[in-house]
């Protein structure tokens, strides 16, 4: 009870609350919830990070061939929305104050992956349809067959889901098993023979086998 207490005031009662009401029972049911909420978060974090770098890999490589240079972001053929051209200015202002050679390889790597999902959206008045889906984009998921609008809404699940992760906030009551599979379908659509090696190593399934609460893991907030 006194290390429950500590925890109690380490986290804070507010933060705690939500799980406590969750677990139906005491303290100590609410603290078990957090705990398995920070571990079922941590493994989504691993496997979401190989679908972000298999991501942005397959869409650096093709937009280097549309633009026919490796520093596409120069390209003045290629506009961006000014919420990605910001992000852009950022990421090459980063390799500056860092004091790096501002290599390709160093501003891909700095971009963070709402820019990458935000190149599958509609693009406003840039059009990304006609301007980097249809002409480039799409041969980065050569295991899909659909449209770029029905493909963006589930790869911005996944930004929201690992913005729910990156600020420490509960993800118990998504439809974390679908989740997954939204992970893994993705992952295959880029890459098939790399999925299998992520799909190894997850540790998603075995810690949705333990969930605290019973009849889970049944979405109310997602996304």
């Amino acid at each position: 009870m006194a290390n429950l207490m500590a925890v109690e005031r380490a986290l804070s009662l507010s933060r705690l609350e939500p799980y406590v009401k969750a677990a139906g029972a005491g303290l100590a049911e609410g603290v078990r919830l957090y705990e398995w909420n920070i571990a079922i978060s941590a493994a989504f974090f691993e496997v979401l990070a190989h679908f972000e770098v298999t991501l942005r890999n397959a869409l650096h490589e093709r937009l280097t061939v549309l633009a026919d240079r490796e520093a596409w972001w120069s390209a003045p053929g290629l506009t961006f929305t000014p919420a990605a051209t910001d992000m852009i200015d950022k990421a090459c202002a980063e390799m500056t104050r860092r004091g790096t050679d501002g290599s390709t390889g160093h501003v891909v790597a700095a971009l963070p992956f709402g820019f990458w999902v935000g190149l599958l959206s509609a693009g406003g008045r840039c059009n990304y349809e006609m301007t980097l889906w249809r002409p480039g984009l799409r041969r980065a998921f050569p295991g899909y067959r659909g449209t770029r609008s029905a493909l963006y809404p589930r790869l911005n699940t996944l930004r929201l889901l690992r913005n729910r992760i990156a600020h420490h906030e509960p993800i118990y009551r998504r439809h974390l098993a679908a989740d997954h599979d939204t992970i893994i379908e993705l992952t295959t659509w880029i890459s098939p023979g790399f999925t299998s090696w992520v799909a190894e190593r997850s540790r998603v399934p075995a810690l949705l086998a333990e969930h605290p609460l019973s009849g889970s893991p049944r979405c109310d907030d997602q996304p």
